[in-house]
């Protein structure tokens, strides 16, 4: 007899569909690991007492995960914080190079981290997102390179979440993969 499978939802909320993307990706990779996967929007979220661990992400604006994430995170904290967490946030910051940028980009937010405090998750983990350049002022492109801001577009690095994905899997202790053919 096969042993059962770990039920995994990922949850997130997407400003621009970066987050989102990065959740389906997540998705496929734990599902290829043998777990079974539900992922979903914050606003149309599973029961979460059907899983063995959750995977949470939000876009990040104004140095916060998006209001849903919040409401979220704290409407089911207490059932959060007893369960096996990860969370992800998607945002400028791991994207950011040079010694300013590479300083900044390895902050938490406070409110972030306030949130991140309040559940427990067993690792945070910041993701570079997608910014495009246009409609973006000249003021905010001139913070922004300063900052170390050197790129614009889609700065999504699919291999290390691919590795943070990985990660979670272990800790599960969830098989490895028969094959590995997921692209983002």
């Amino acid at each position: 007899m096969e042993p059962e499978r770990k039920r995994i939802a990922v949850v997130y909320a997407t400003a621009q569909g970066s987050t989102r993307d990065i959740a389906e990706f997540i998705g496929a990779e734990l599902t290829a690991r043998g777990a079974r996967v539900e992922v979903a929007d914050v606003a149309h979220a599973p029961e979460l007492s059907r899983f063995d661990a959750v995977v949470i992400g939000s876009a990040i604006h104004n140095r916060d995960f998006l209001p849903d994430a919040v409401s979220y995170i704290q409407e089911h904290r207490r059932q959060l914080a007893k369960s096996d967490v990860w969370m992800f946030s998607v945002g400028l910051g791991p994207a950011l190079v040079g010694p300013i940028g590479r300083r900044i980009g390895r902050l938490v937010p406070t409110k972030i981290a306030a949130l991140r405090d309040s559940i427990h998750p067993r690792e945070y983990r910041p993701f570079a997102g997608h910014y495009e350049r246009a409609g973006v002022d000249l003021f905010a492109r001139a913070i922004y390179r300063t900052m170390g801001g050197a790129r614009y577009g889609d700065l999504r690095d699919w291999a290390a979440i691919r590795e943070w994905a990985s990660d979670v899997a272990a800790e599960l202790h969830l098989p490895e993969p028969k094959s590995s053919t997921i692209q983002p």
